[in-house]
């Protein structure tokens, strides 16, 4: 009688089954005899029964069935596991107190055997007899799931009690968490819905307005289509099986995250993850085998499941496939790195999971350089992985990776860190030379064009990023911004650039979120951090606020004089004699922040001066920079472009052979070598400015100092002294500073070196001034600056007491404060 109710059972279910079969060339068809849950001894799978011959036996029963409501006349005990881990981030918008009660519902009744703790054959009734243990075969200690590769992996049916790395369940999905979230659907009924009576079924249905296991999974579902590989009993397609379009919800084309997730519709569609016109990578056969996907499956198919992973490595946050710095191979367990999940594909050939990697830049190398961003977890000094978004005030933080000061070091230095997402949102990057651009039609690669006109909009790479805009209070020198604009979100196709747009515009945005005080009350000590350049190296001790020396004052554009740079006017400290070093005189600054409008007209400069794409006549102190200009790997000395050009190279500041993360040398000994031109290998300033002007005796082309006599006093300096060093002249740091062309001035030391403003230094000696960051190796003494062009020997030498108060070419070749014997 019972194997009779048994076979009838199994009837009425397949009946079900077929009530709700999908249209007859549908790739999914419920078919639970030929999937791995056919447990019985006819089952396709390696855990099955020694002899039972009943399929359903081991979930359902007519009689004796488990009291639990909305479950299927279940047949086993929950269960008693304590789910102390549940998923769980800064970032989830569920109810944390839903999640923190581990799971419920549904949920449980797959938890029964995947779980690992309770024995699969064991069953309420079997062949009339109750509490019964089904004789298995391919099973783990106990009789209960096998650990497969491992219960830490994300390659396994043996999820374990931590849940921490299995997708949140047991929560409430409703229309305010989508709202709360800002990148979650809200359940239409009809693709993600409670079910109700008389109505269509959702195709990812909730239980009682819950997301539980069988909102996703289907355990009597197969897949039929081999190109669509493994089908995990998912009730939608698990990859992308058209281009993506970031509209409404496809089921027929659209992998099943999307149902629920959409990631700014377009804006990940068009991403360089998803367009299949740039993520057209395969993935190679062992990634696709252990990932359980179709062979030569492209990464716009893997599509969500390239960088995720439902149910992935312990240890691992936010799904992130791969997640860890376990060093086995799959990853098990170990502690999250965020990096580990990119490196899957940002690698050498070697140890990529694709098949092609050419036009994949290879981040991996790069972060391993002597010089480095400390993006792992052993080069932090908090020893754990601190970056976390969500954090930090405002609305649907995640969404747009926003992060809380205090984690960039705010308050606690020792949180200072690097990970990929500070500085790219891997769901909007696009393959373009503009981060407004449209992505549909690709280019050569997402880093900024490096041709004539240069500016500093951001890239592609950077496109929805999060970064911040200093807002000042003065212009002088030395005034840190009073505060920051917080910039996110992405304005789309043909966004405006203007730099007051609430979102990322520059390059700069992304950089300032660390290295200003944005991110700091004290300036972090160099080297603190594994990977960085050593305290001390070129005298500097600490970082600099490079948001305070990179403003670009409108007031001090072009060749003017002005009172507010910080340069000092008035009686020196102790002296009873005047100064005025204003008069000709302004900020001067990189253009990374702004342009100069400094022209080769007003310079006296010609388009010999610079390197390419720097020189053209019309963009000469109207263009602008980026910070990746001269921060990234080693490059050849007369480009900053990467070696290997920049479709597959990495371009920004990861990691270098050189301090400072530089592109090329710079130190106190950086500049011409000897007359004829020999000068510092590969000096970063070379890059750009060109060698021939600045570093030869017989130099060709003009540059700013000059007068009626000598058209380059530059050449004429390398000629009569012959050698030189940037650092004699100019500050060794020169991202800004309250003098033009980064003069310095050793009559006028003030805050910057720790000094009462106009104080005079190198007095009567001809040894070299040395107060980091700014002076190494200093030299130079300004007693009135000059307009460009109209210098003379008499606007250097000292102002008077406590130097020797001579000037010109006595001072600098005969005095107590002459230049010879300059290191």
């Amino acid at each position: 009688m019972t194997r009779v109710l048994s076979f009838l059972l199994t009837l009425v279910l397949a009946a079900l089954a077929l009530l709700a079969l999908p249209p007859a060339d549908a790739a999914r068809v419920a078919d639970i005899s030929n999937t791995r849950h056919n447990l019985s001894a006819s089952g396709p799978g390696t855990v099955k029964a020694t002899t039972e011959s009943q399929i359903c036996v081991f979930c359902h029963t007519p009689h004796a069935a488990e009291n639990i409501p909305n479950a299927p006349l279940w047949n086993r005990k929950l269960s008693g596991a304590t789910y102390s881990n549940t998923y769980n981030s800064s970032s989830v918008d569920a109810s944390i107190d839903e999640l923190s009660q581990g799971p419920g519902g549904l949920s449980r009744l797959c938890l029964s055997c995947h779980d690992g703790t309770m024995a699969i054959g064991n069953v309420n009734v079997s062949n009339g007899q109750a509490n019964q243990s089904i004789s298995m075969t391919g099973t783990g200690a106990g009789g209960t799931m096998p650990a497969g590769a491992g219960t830490s992996t994300g390659f396994t049916r043996n999820l374990g009690t931590d849940l921490t790395n299995d997708h949140p369940i047991s929560f409430t999905y409703d229309a305010a968490l989508a709202a709360r979230d800002g990148e979650l659907r809200s359940p239409d009924g009809a693709v993600v819905g409670t079910r109700v009576r008389g109505q269509p079924k959702p195709k990812l249905p909730l239980e009682n307005g819950q997301m539980q296991c069988t909102t996703c999974h289907d355990p009597h579902l197969r897949e039929t289509d081999p190109t669509k590989g493994a089908g995990k009993f998912l009730r939608l397609n698990r990859l992308q099986e058209s281009s993506p379009t970031g509209g409404n919800f496809s089921d027929a084309g659209d992998i099943f995250c999307l149902a629920c997730h959409d990631k700014g519709g377009q804006l990940w569609a068009l991403s360089a993850h998803a367009n299949p016109l740039v993520a057209d990578e395969q993935f190679n056969t062992s990634a696709a085998t252990l990932r359980e996907f179709p062979a030569n499956l492209p990464v716009w198919r893997a599509a969500c499941l390239s960088c995720h992973d439902t149910h992935t490595v312990q240890g691992a946050r936010r799904l992130l496939r791969e997640g860890t710095d376990s060093l086995s191979t799959p990853k098990a367990g170990g502690n999250s790195a965020i990096e580990e999940t990119c490196y899957q594909c940002h690698s050498t050939l070697a140890q990529s999971a694709l098949s092609n990697v050419t036009q994949v830049p290879n981040i991996k190398d790069d972060f391993a350089l002597t010089r480095r961003m400390p993006i792992k977890t052993t080069d932090q000094q908090a020893g754990s992985e601190v970056h976390d978004i969500g954090t930090g005030t405002g609305t649907q933080r995640g969404k747009d990776f926003i992060e809380s000061p205090t984690l960039l070091g705010k308050a606690n230095l020792l949180n200072r860190h690097v990970e990929c997402t500070d500085c790219h949102n891997p769901h909007r990057v696009i393959k373009n030379r503009l981060f407004n651009a449209n992505a549909t039609v690709p280019e050569a690669g997402g880093t900024h064009n490096h041709a004539a006109g240069h500016t500093n909009i951001a890239s592609g790479v950077l496109k929805g990023s999060h970064g911040v805009e200093p807002v000042y209070g003065g212009a002088a020198f030395g005034t840190v911004p009073a505060a920051y604009d917080i910039k996110r979100g992405d304005g789309g196709v043909g966004a405006s650039t203007v730099v007051t747009s609430t979102w990322v515009t520059r390059e700069y945005q992304v950089c300032l979120k660390c290295h200003s005080n944005y991110a700091y009350d004290t300036p972090p000590r160099l080297g603190d951090s594994g990977g960085g350049t050593p305290s001390g190296t070129n005298g500097m001790v600490n970082f600099t606020n490079q948001a305070m020396e990179f403003q670009a004052p409108t007031g001090h554009k072009g060749e003017l004089s002005t009172i507010d740079s910080g340069a000092f006017a008035g009686i020196p400290p102790g002296q009873s004699y005047t100064v005025n070093y204003r008069t000709n005189n302004h900020r001067g600054w990189h253009p990374v922040m702004g342009n100069t409008g400094r022209t080769h007209a007003i310079r006296g400069t010609s388009t010999t001066s610079w390197r390419a794409p720097w020189n053209a006549t019309a963009d000469v102190g109207s263009q602008t920079m980026y910070c990746s200009d001269c921060h990234g790997s080693n490059t050849a000395a007369d480009s900053v472009v990467p070696a290997g050009g920049e479709n597959g190279s990495p371009w920004g500041p990861h990691g270098s052979t050189n301090n400072f993360i530089l592109k090329g040398e710079w130190s106190a000994t950086t500049g011409a070598a000897g007359r004829e031109g020999s000068f510092t290998a590969n000096a970063l300033c070379f890059k750009c400015h060109s060698p021939n002007t600045y570093a030869d005796r017989n130099g060709g082309g003009g540059t700013g100092f000059r007068n009626s006599s000598f058209s380059n006093l530059h050449a004429h300096h390398t000629d009569k002294i012959e050698h030189l060093r940037c650092t004699w002249c100019h500050i060794a740091v020169p991202h800004g500073w309250k003098n033009k062309a980064f003069l310095v001035n050793l009559n006028d030391v003030g805050p910057e070196g720790g000094l009462a403003p106009g104080t005079q230094v190198r007095n009567n000696t001809r040894a070299a001034y040395n107060n980091p960051p700014y002076y190494v190796n200093a030299a130079l003494k300004v007693r009135n600056f000059a307009t460009s062009g109209n210098w003379s020997e008499g606007n250097c030498g000292s102002s008077g007491a406590p130097g020797n108060g001579q000037s010109g070419r006595d001072w600098m070749r005969d005095s107590s404060e002459s230049c010879g014997g300059l290191p």
